[in-house]
């Protein structure tokens, strides 16, 4: 019994390492984050129906792309402006009745992560080439 236990610990050690150093070991990625509003009614209150946001954010990852190329950085903000139209899209089959619709949802999501994407665009590009 104690040389079962003591393996079952030795190997939710080992699991907590190995997760531990794939979590340090994180690619690269930009959040997009598509945010609609839903209504929702709870009761029979005088002033209306309360207003409850819901988002959905996709990660994008850029550990293939060089940023300080114009290709680079060209996919990377195709590829957020594709997570964006993808997660609101989904928004827009969970919740038919949220605002905005899927094209202005898409626009900020996009607009939003592409602050980021500029960013780093901009950072690559200070970079000495190596």
């Amino acid at each position: 019994m104690g040389q079962t236990l003591r393996a079952a610990a030795a190997a939710l050690l080992a699991a907590s390492l190995v997760a531990a150093t794939a979590l340090a070991q994180k690619a690269p990625e930009v959040m997009v984050e598509a945010t609609r509003l839903v209504e929702t009614r709870v009761g029979t209150a005088p002033t209306g129906a309360p207003i409850t946001s819901v988002s959905l954010s996709y990660g994008v990852s850029y550990e293939d792309l060089d940023l300080a190329s114009h290709a680079g950085a060209m996919e990377l903000e195709k590829r957020v402006k594709n997570a964006a139209g993808a997660a609101c899209k989904e928004l827009g089959h969970q919740y038919p009745d949220a605002a905005p619709k899927e094209a202005e949802c898409t626009k900020v999501a996009a607009d939003k992560a592409l602050a980021k994407v500029h960013e780093l665009e901009a950072a690559a590009a200070k970079k000495p080439a190596k």
